[in-house]
């Protein structure tokens, strides 16, 4: 339970408001490297069952779902 505790905050300092963080920013939440959020990504086109919004050539992921998967382990 401390872990999950600690998480959100991060979370929330990471985010700084937004509605969105980008793919370095889930993998630093998720305590994953960018390039297995990437692979899981093209693999299933989710990862953590979060489906990200393609913005340019960027992915942004959205904040509410990834504080549901660090709060809950799984993301509906």
């Amino acid at each position: 339970m401390t872990l999950e505790v600690e998480k959100q905050p991060a979370l929330a300092a990471i985010a700084a408001g937004r509605d969105h963080i980008n793919t370095g920013e889930f993998a630093h939440a998720t305590d994953r490297a960018n390039q297995t959020i990437r692979k899981n990504y093209c693999l299933t086109g989710e990862c953590f069952g979060i489906r990200p919004v393609k913005f340019g050539n960027r992915l942004l992921w959205p904040v509410a779902q990834v504080a549901m998967l660090l709060q809950k382990g799984v993301c509906q």
